[in-house]
């Protein structure tokens, strides 16, 4: 339990400051390990570890002692600084999410991390780092009550399982994804090259290290990836040393991808990915804050995929057409998997040949719609339509149409856009 201060003011709990210094000791290894290369003394070596550790343990105790939060009414307060003081009003009313997040060391010692997610923040996520497991659920789900207009003492709502995505299918597809054939084929050169010259391992230590690394994150982050479906959005549970748990409100899904790589298409699988609206500001180093587009689903069937996708877009998705033959004279490889539709709620666009892509765009999530004609368009008689939204990565683009077809689907989307807003 977190210590109570007074007026109801609550501290966090008294083991923050470990999690929070021991973020320091890898750095304090990396620099002092730095130091012994360098040739210096086992004191020195003991003077550079220990001030690092120190100043580590020093912050983050009188971090832990001017910080702390309360409930008041609808909205949550939480102070924090010591030479410049904040305190930062949190209406729950802009509240779109919480997410709990449990760092390994945190797991070892039951504490929990709360990032609560704001509409039209400009100063990033708030946190509290960090509480007790079971005072961080009991937490949240007072927080959701009071955003949604309920008592505070209203339980958690009920959630409907939807998606699990076992071991050996994550193990599987990492094998046979783009980074796990590139890895494979950089060990087998690496082995050649070293067998017949040895001196040449080096060449190929950073390039094997970053794949590992990438492989590595995408396990962590994806293992025992779980999705559930309660009133407020879906429920994302993922996490193999790190744990996370975190919802994606509906009204905030911007777009959608199904990627389906050459590969993976032999097994039936896909990937799916739901671009969100991104914080126009997020704290540094918070790399996750950065992530805008989230796996709404790793790897799985595609009726899984469609599955879930009607969970984000409960309407069926548009039919859509080829482009002109002539399309085929500007791009000759991807032609056969172009494709393009719209109707009153969504637009789908269908491009890549190694790996196909199908992006599915709410009209009422449209900010803008260009029309571009290139050189080779404006003789081939061919235009594209480019749908933005104020999602980062995932647009629709209606590739290589005949140019008076654009103009007619530009006039069309435009009234369907404003009409989709208006509902």
């Amino acid at each position: 339990m977190s210590p109570p201060a007074t007026d109801g003011w609550v501290r966090l709990h008294p083991l923050s400051p470990v999690l929070r210094g021991g973020r320091l000791v890898i750095p304090a290894v990396l620099v002092t390990a730095q130091a012994t290369a360098r040739g210096g003394s086992t004191g020195v070596r003991l003077a550079v570890f220990t001030a690092l550790v120190t100043f580590g343990a020093v912050a983050a105790i009188v971090s832990w002692l001017v910080t702390r939060w309360r409930v008041d009414g609808g909205t949550l307060r939480i102070e924090t600084g010591l030479v410049r003081r904040d305190s930062r009003q949190i209406p729950l009313s802009r509240l779109q999410a919480v997410d709990i997040v449990r760092p390994l060391l945190g797991r070892v010692l039951g504490l929990s991390e709360l990032r609560l997610r704001l509409a039209g923040s400009h100063h990033g996520d708030a946190r509290l780092a960090y509480l007790a497991e079971g005072s961080a659920e009991i937490l949240r789900a007072r927080l959701l009550a009071l955003a949604h207009g309920l008592a505070e003492e209203t339980p958690a709502p009920a959630e409907l399982p939807l998606f699990h995505l076992p071991a050996p299918r994550l193990l599987a597809s990492t094998a046979l994804s783009a980074l796990g054939l590139t890895g494979a084929a950089l060990v087998v050169v690496a082995v050649t090259v070293v067998t017949i010259s040895p001196p040449a391992a080096g060449a190929f230590l950073a390039p094997v290290v970053g794949l590992w690394v990438t492989a590595w994150r995408r396990l962590n982050s994806e293992f025992d990836f779980a999705v559930a479906e309660a009133p407020d959005g879906l429920r994302l549970r993922a996490g193999l040393l790190e744990t996370r748990a975190e919802t994606i409100p509906y009204g905030r899904v911007q777009a959608v991808r199904i990627s389906e790589p050459l590969v993976w298409r032999a097994a039936g699988w896909c990937r799916v990915e739901v671009d969100v609206a991104g914080q126009g500001q997020v704290r540094r180093g918070d790399q996750e804050g950065r992530r805008v587009t989230r796996a709404l689903m790793p790897v799985g069937s595609r009726d899984q995929a469609l599955g879930l996708v009607s969970r984000v877009m409960p309407w069926p998705l548009p039919a859509s057409t080829r482009p002109p033959r002539r399309a085929r004279l500007k791009s000759p490889l991807r032609y056969h998997f172009l494709a393009a539709g719209f109707d009153g709620r969504a637009a789908i666009t269908q491009s890549g040949r190694v790996c196909r892509a199908t992006d599915v765009v709410p009209l009422a999530k449209v900010q803008s719609i260009r029309w571009v004609q290139g050189p080779l368009q404006r003789r081939l008689r061919l235009a594209t339509l480019h749908l933005d939204t104020a999602g980062r990565n995932v647009h629709a683009v209606l590739r290589d149409r005949d140019a008076a077809e654009a103009d007619w689907m530009m006039r069309q989307l435009t009234d369907l856009c404003r009409a989709a807003r208006r509902r």
